[in-house]
């Protein structure tokens, strides 16, 4: 077996500066879908998007549970 030609302080140093870009990019990408996920998801952005639709299925679900709940104590 030969022996390495490039000494072991060169590529312990090319590693450990591998390893640290290797981590900038991990959190930078970790970053930018954290972001998008939070944009995605948002709530407020969500309810102001289909307002209309949530209105109507608040509004149907509101009047069957009024009516049901009146029936109860409305027996004829």
């Amino acid at each position: 077996m030969t022996p390495p030609t490039v000494p072991t302080e060169i590529l312990e140093a090319k590693a450990a500066e591998q390893r640290r870009a290797l981590h900038n990019d991990v959190q930078q990408l970790r970053s930018v879908v954290e972001s998008e996920v939070r944009e995605r998801i948002g709530v407020k952005r969500n309810v102001r998007r289909y307002f209309g639709p949530i209105a109507a299925v608040t509004a149907l679900v509101a009047l069957s549970l009024g009516y049901g709940f009146t029936g109860i104590f409305a027996r004829d």
